[in-house]
């Protein structure tokens, strides 16, 4: 996957968390993120953003990180 692939995947989740995250607590807002990767995400693409979060994911909102970490 390029680096370009990644900066579409970092944009994607961003956003995806802007549109599910309610205020609730970062743990709630976190698993609805989490759920909704798990079920719609190819697993190349899980597998690059979860390894680019390991790597300190600097780009992802801190939600987006959290969500992503918990990716099995």
């Amino acid at each position: 996957m390029t680096d370009r692939e990644l900066a579409h995947l970092i944009k994607m989740a961003n956003q995806i968390t802007i549109n599910l995250a309610y205020g609730d607590s970062l743990e709630q807002s976190a698993g609805r993120v989490s759920d909704h990767i798990v079920r719609f995400w190819a697993t190349p693409m899980k597998n690059k953003i979860k390894s680019y979060a390991q790597d300190g994911g600097q780009e992802l909102h801190v939600i987006t990180k959290a969500a992503v970490l918990r990716l099995s």
